[in-house]
């Protein structure tokens, strides 16, 4: 069943739309939405803020630390909230991408062992993904920071 009376995922969407113009008018929708929503918050909701709100940070540092509450909230995210949401693949499907953008933060930070470790964690996690261009967006993303951590 979708949930499409969702106010928070419209606001989601809302702020999206502004990303593509107003990145730093984006990100204070995506602050306020998450403070609204509050650190233990629906999952559902911190997934897709934080992930969103990483996309648009210009500080490495920040981005890591959005990513990494994106990928704590998946954690607690299950598969039916997910479909409530919308959501028509598990939860498992998130993980290629939020430990690719994990992998790429730490690669960029320098920290090459953290890198490695998520890097690693999104390519097993690759099998949850069908075999569609959003897989291989994915797995091209990934072998270019494999890549990058083998030279």
């Amino acid at each position: 069943m979708t949930d499409v009376t969702d106010d928070v995922m419209s606001r989601v969407g809302e702020a999206m739309g502004v990303a593509r113009h107003d990145p730093g008018g984006a990100r204070a929708l995506f602050a306020t939405l998450w403070d609204e929503v509050g650190a233990d918050g629906d999952p559902f909701h911190r997934v897709a803020i934080a992930h969103a709100l990483a996309d648009l940070q210009d500080d490495a540092h920040d981005e890591l630390t959005w990513d990494l509450r994106a990928l704590a909230a998946a954690e607690l995210l299950t598969d039916e909230r997910a479909a409530a949401g919308g959501v028509t693949t598990s939860v498992a499907a998130f993980y290629p991408s939020l430990h690719l953008n994990v992998a790429d933060a730490y690669l960029r930070l320098g920290d090459t062992m953290l890198a490695t470790h998520h890097a690693a964690l999104s390519r097993a996690a690759l099998p949850s993904l069908p075999p569609d261009p959003y897989r291989t967006q994915i797995e091209q993303a990934l072998t270019r920071i494999e890549t990058a951590l083998s030279s």
